[in-house]
């Protein structure tokens, strides 16, 4: 099932969103192959739960655009625990379509996570990878990437959005 994707403004966004606590479950499983199925119909890379309306903290990446099997990961109740390095890139967001801009992350990032059975492991990413280990953690933390571009350019993305809601067409 294709979910919709929730645009900024939408509170959910906005909030930390809840542990998961119980795994090995078709729910759970379901959830996981809906994600992935959202993301891949909305041309992104990373997809976090509260994108779809869902407040949990799982995240789906694929570097590869569903080109790769072997390139998906499932991110469940990830938390940064090691970053070195800088990158600066244009990045977007499912949830802010039609906005990029430049942000500086780390170019090398490690995440302690736990998959779809409950294990936890460590994963480490480069480059696009790490960036997107960082956002969709964001996005689970309930931070956006605009908050770490400039006020300005932030004020004027909030500003073009506010229009695009009163003209009907956000």
């Amino acid at each position: 099932m294709v979910y919709p994707i929730v645009k900024y403004g939408n509170p959910v966004l906005e909030k930390k969103a809840q542990t998961i606590t119980e795994f090995d479950t078709p729910e759970l499983s379901k959830l996981i192959d809906d994600m992935f199925e959202s993301m891949y119909a909305a041309k992104g890379v990373g997809l976090a739960a509260p994108q779809i309306g869902i407040s949990k903290r799982i995240a789906v990446i694929d570097t590869s655009l569903g080109e790769h099997e072997e390139d998906k990961i499932v991110l469940i109740n990830p938390e940064i625990i090691h970053t070195e390095g800088k990158q600066n890139g244009e990045e977007g967001c499912l949830s802010l379509p039609g906005f990029r801009e430049d942000v500086r992350r780390p170019l090398r990032v490690t995440v302690r996570t736990q998959d779809a059975r409950g294990k936890t492991f460590e994963t480490t990413g480069e480059e696009l990878l790490a960036r997107a280990f960082l956002h969709e953690t964001d996005h689970l933390n309930g931070r956006l990437y605009i908050s770490y571009i400039s006020t300005l350019k932030r004020d004027l993305i909030k500003r073009k959005i506010r229009r695009l809601v009163k003209q009907g067409e956000w």
